[in-house]
């Protein structure tokens, strides 16, 4: 938990206080967070260090989450985008103000009017600022009028006056979503209809930009602070430049890469388009620095608090939920810039319910274990608990993980410390990505621009971690499970005449034959699970690879696998439902035996199967099309993200499962496609 900044800034009773005319001031006694997850969490908790009393809103499948039960009041709204209901739920609570997150009703200005109108006060800018820097359209006009840089656009969609590539982006909204790169005039029509139907989605404005696509840029922004008084402070930047299809993957501030003249420079540009609009609370000004010019470019203003907000705190040491508390309620902000210092560096890593090793698809589940990091310089904000069911109707991102250090390296190194130690179970996660990420040579050596991740090949580089160290921790844990099981008539106990006790085959997702040399007593176990406590066998083989555990304790092993010490998190239940995983380097190993009764499906046979679970937004064909390798056969959306279902060859359509609007699984059946030479 971060500090009061008491020291600049007065105790929140004085908020009652009359500071100035500009705004007549208001006392914030109650606080309805409109979000969830860990944001709800993070809002509360310096809510309730100021006293102030909490409320949150929840759907019905969120009436048991975190933040529900952190709130001092819970009140249940159909959606956290209905604007009618959450106001409703101010009113009725009794709220003064209401702290929007990000993300949902955050950049609305419908809802800014509306609290306006309902006499709560927002903690964010007023509607009619949040409309104009809302929206990129409107922005970039106001960003020219103010005297900053931007991007070259078209002025039309429908007929492009810029060389290609180019981007287009919704102009409502933001988090990478209503995003494509375009390529040539062909791909036009197709990227937009995709860009217009995500848009929609999430923002329910499906108004396009198209703007020159920068090949290699570094995406820098400023956080910037203003309060009722006329003070526009920035407190630095960041760098977000590691992204995938404009979703920000790792940020980190201050920017390693930027000098202190063009620190200065594009600084003062944000707190200059800032002031010019008059903009009040916590804001950022987005940046795109073409690494091959220096040149930058004004992207979009976002007028709310970041996900990557904690990296700012931790290098200036302010708390920026209380800096909009503050601010919403009238105070000035008691800082001058020359205040504003830097101290040390930190990243932040954000954890996502997908499988990056696995198409980045979206994952649903239920988190059976679930193991944070902690220790000096690491922050950790989250909503993710053991037993909590993650499902595809909200946002994957589950939590951040942010490491501060005295320079960038130290921070570095003890990011990939903390990821490693970052372990969740029942539920792929991208943490051992990230790991893998953070410690390549190219995020060390800050050579990673905004294109990279979508243009490498990422194996080469991001390797999946190798599964032969994790395979072994789950073996060595299911035999040690297997030799404490006496309570049938054909338990195994070793016995062999004239030589030492037999190896245990172990059943994983291939056999995997596990010796053991010596024992002492002492073991316990629970209901045939991996909880043991100071397990007793110490020494023994893998497949003839030498395994010596050192510890086993609440499902960590710790162990020195033919001859490197290793610390997992193993979870190993039998049974008819049976368990076989382990979490190491932050990734999740699944060993799941191959079912030997049923049949295999030919590879290549033409099936497509639903590659995440989610929802079918549109069927593009019927039985008997016939289809080229490569066209579009229909589309899925989950979390907010959409993926198009593509035939494996030419041929003919044989079979449709899928049906426009309905829920499917993951590895539903949704398409047949029979190959055309065999059609024929």
């Amino acid at each position: 938990m971060i500090e009061p900044v008491s020291s600049v800034i007065e105790p929140v009773s004085s908020v009652i206080e009359p500071v100035s005319s500009v705004i007549e001031p208001v006392e914030i006694h109650t606080l309805l967070i409109a979000n969830r997850g860990e944001i709800a969490l993070r809002v509360m908790r310096t809510a309730s260090r100021l006293g102030i009393r909490t409320v949150a809103v929840f759907t019905d499948l969120d009436a048991a989450a975190p933040h529900v039960r952190a709130a001092d009041v819970a009140v249940r709204v159909p959606s956290y985008l209905d604007v009618e209901a959450v106001v409703a739920a101010a009113v009725s609570s009794g709220a003064d103000a209401v702290h929007p997150g990000y993300g949902f009703l955050s950049e609305r200005a419908a809802f800014a009017a509306a609290l306006e109108a309902a006499g709560v006060t927002l903690v964010g800018p007023s509607a009619a600022v949040m409309d104009q820097m809302g929206r990129k359209d409107a922005a970039r006009e106001i960003a020219v009028a103010a005297g900053v840089p931007v991007v070259p656009a078209s002025s039309s969609i429908e007929r492009v006056e810029i060389p290609f590539p180019v981007l287009v982006k919704a102009a409502a909204g933001g988090g990478g979503k209503g995003m494509r790169i375009v390529r040539s005039a062909a791909e036009m029509d197709e990227a937009v209809a995709a860009a217009r139907r995500e848009a929609l989605s999430a923002f329910g404005d499906d108004t396009m930009l198209v703007e020159k696509y920068v090949e290699h840029g570094r995406h820098i922004e400023v956080q910037v602070i203003g309060d009722h008084h006329g003070t526009v402070l920035h407190l630095f930047e960041r760098d977000c430049s590691t992204q995938r299809r404009h979703q920000k993957v790792l940020e980190e501030a201050p920017a390693p890469t930027i000098d202190e003249a063009t620190r200065a420079r594009i600084t003062q540009s944000a707190v200059d388009l800032a002031a010019h609009v008059g903009y009040v609370n916590a804001g950022t000004v987005e940046f795109l620095l073409d690494a091959e010019t220096g040149e930058f470019y004004f992207l979009e203003m976002n007028t709310r608090l970041q996900v990557e907000h904690p990296v700012t705190e931790a290098v200036t040491g302010l708390d920026l939920v209380e800096l909009q508390l503050r601010v919403a309620a009238g105070e000035p902000l008691g800082l001058a810039q020359d205040d504003v210092t830097l101290t040390g560096h930190a990243i932040e890593a954000r954890v996502y319910a997908e499988d990056s090793f696995g198409g980045f698809l979206p994952q649903a589940g239920t988190a059976s274990i679930v193991r944070w990091p902690s220790g000096p310089g690491v922050r950790v904000d989250h909503a993710l608990e053991p037993d909590q069911v993650v499902s595809t109707s909200y946002d994957p991102m589950l939590g951040k993980v942010i490491a501060h250090g005295p320079d960038r390296e130290s921070a570095r190194r003890a990011l990939v410390a903390a990821l490693d130690e970052t372990s969740i179970l029942g539920l792929t996660t991208n943490a051992g990505f990230l790991r893998a990420l953070v410690a390549s040579d190219e995020f060390r050596d800050t050579t990673i621009d905004t294109a990279w991740l979508d243009s490498v090949d990422l194996p080469a580089v991001v390797p999946a971690p190798d599964d032969t160290v994790p395979r072994a921790l789950v073996a060595w844990v299911s035999a040690m499970l297997t030799s404490l099981d006496t309570g049938h008539a054909f338990a195994s106990d070793g016995f062999r005449i004239g030589g030492p006790p037999a190896p245990t085959l172990v059943e994983l997702d291939r056999d995997v034959w596990v010796s053991t040399s010596s024992t002492t007593e002492g073991s316990s176990t629970t209901e045939g699970s991996s909880t043991t406590e100071g397990s007793s066998t110490t020494e023994g083989t893998v497949d003839g690879v030498p395994f010596r555990q050192l510890r086993a304790a609440d499902h960590v092993l710790e162990a020195v696998v033919d001859g490197e010490p290793v610390r997992a998190v193993v979870n190993v239940q039998r049974g008819p439902s049976a368990v076989l995983e382990v979490a190491w380097h932050g990734q999740r190993f699944v060993f799941t035996p191959p079912d030997r009764l049923a049949g295999t499906a030919a590879v290549g046979d033409g099936t497509l199967v639903a590659p995440m679970p989610g929802t079918v937004l549109e069927v593009r064909v019927a039985d008997g099309d016939r289809v080229e390798e490569g066209q579009v056969l229909g589309t899925m959306e989950a979390m907010k993200m959409e993926l198009s279902l593509k035939a494996p060859f030419a041929g003919t359509v044989v079979e449709v499962d899928a049906v426009a609007g309905a829920q499917v699984p993951l590895g539903a059946p949704l398409f047949v496609v029979e190959a055309r030479e065999v059609a024929e």
